[in-house]
């Protein structure tokens, strides 16, 4: 199932080549599943093994290659004619003597497009060193070239029907984040609220099913809130202790993610404070998320209005979100950090994720938004600040 058109797909292979061609390069091989899914519609769960899109200059519709048992997947999600749909046989599989990077390199061969500058996303998550080895000697006359984040910034400016998607997502997340609060009590089992939470975002709305986001939910609890990348466990949540939950709604693999927090009982004084300057800063930083600012202009609001209060933090407090697949819903582009100098576009979608850790616990509370000519608008509807459980 797709909202989008394969005009829609031809404008994004297009606007793939014109980067090429800036770049002097002749073929792009895309193995993000997320850029994959990007430029073709593929959609399925086979990035364990390798599989990439193939872009040329020479070629009027990008090539798929990929396992043969996913050829069908192949043929099912995208608007590739057959002719461009390559499968490699399980002979190749997690062999010793064998990788399908050589069915890629017989294939471009096949096609005479050995001969000129192949570009390979080299600082990515499914490209191995072995990989970029067998493509190497399988095209001894082709010279190699980065593209990493050739594709990912073509999706940092979402078209009006992402943004439809990314709302219908943040419309699952508030569907979500009700769950994860309704849930979440003290002598629940942590494993008890992370099923809720799951079956909320599978679940979705009565008017959109949800998919799986690219990271399941990150509930840590008590001292785990000290630091932002634990999931759950069979304990029990304890009264008078600190929740935070990172959940995300998906729809079509768009994705809307956001962090709350909750105690369960009546908060310190010093956490209800820290949440509250948390608060003023996030909304200082939204007001500077403007078309013609950078993302160090929105991480320098958040900073100065944090300093005025005492409180620091060293990490960055955003990145762009959209189209993703696991391990990760970034886009893998822009940071919202103080060295990053690029220019806010309308249709840039960002989590504004300002995480303060501390030695032993922790308060999340962040905001999905996205900008527009009159500024930076929320996706969701969920009150900021720290949420009491009595």
């Amino acid at each position: 199932m797709s909202i989008f058109e394969k005009a829609d797909f031809d404008a994004r292979v297009q606007a793939a080549k014109d980067r090429m061609l800036a770049r002097g390069m002749d073929v792009l091989i895309a193995t993000d599943p997320s850029n994959m899914h990007y430029l073709t519609g593929y959609d399925g769960w086979s990035f364990y093994v390798p599989q990439m899109v193939v872009v040329a200059q020479e070629l009027a519709e990008p090539l798929w290659i990929g396992r043969g048992i996913d050829e069908n997947g192949a043929r099912a999600t995208t608007f590739l004619p057959d002719d461009n749909i390559v499968a490699y046989s399980d002979r190749y599989v997690q062999a010793s003597d064998c990788h399908p990077m050589d069915v890629a390199a017989d294939a471009l061969r096949a096609r005479k497009l050995d001969g000129g500058v192949i570009a390979v996303e080299m600082d990515g998550y499914y490209f191995s060193p072995r990989g970029y080895h067998a493509l190497q000697e399988g095209m001894p006359n082709a010279r190699f070239a980065d593209a990493t984040g050739l594709v990912n910034w073509i999706r940092a400016v979402k078209s009006d029907k992402e943004l439809a998607v990314m709302r219908q997502a943040a419309r699952i997340l508030e569907h979500v984040m009700d769950t994860a609060f309704r849930a979440i009590e003290p002598g629940v089992r942590q494993c008890d609220a992370a099923a809720e939470i799951m079956r909320a975002q599978v679940q979705g709305t009565s008017d959109h099913g949800g998919d799986y986001p690219a990271i399941v939910p990150m509930i840590p609890s008590g001292p785990g809130t000290s630091t932002p990348h634990l999931t759950w466990s069979d304990a029990p949540f304890n009264a008078n202790e600190l929740t935070v939950m990172e959940l995300a709604g998906c729809r079509l693999r768009y994705h809307t993610p956001m962090s709350r927090t909750l105690y369960l009982g009546e908060p310190p004084q010093v956490m209800a404070e820290t949440a509250a300057i948390v608060d003023e800063g996030t909304q200082a930083a939204l007001e500077v998320a403007k078309p013609g600012n950078t993302c160090a202009d929105v991480e320098a609001a958040w900073r100065t209005t944090i300093a005025r209060h005492g409180l620091e933090k060293e990490s960055r407090v955003g990145y762009p979100i959209g189209l993703s697949y696991p391990p990760d819903w970034g886009e893998r582009t822009m940071s919202l950090r103080p060295s990053d100098t690029t220019v806010l576009e309308p249709g840039m979608c960002f989590h504004f994720m300002p995480g303060i850790w501390q030695d032993d616990w922790g308060i999340e509370i962040s905001e999905p938004f996205r900008v527009t000519e009159q500024g930076a608008v929320k996706f969701a509807d969920v009150p900021r600040g720290l949420r009491k459980a009595v």
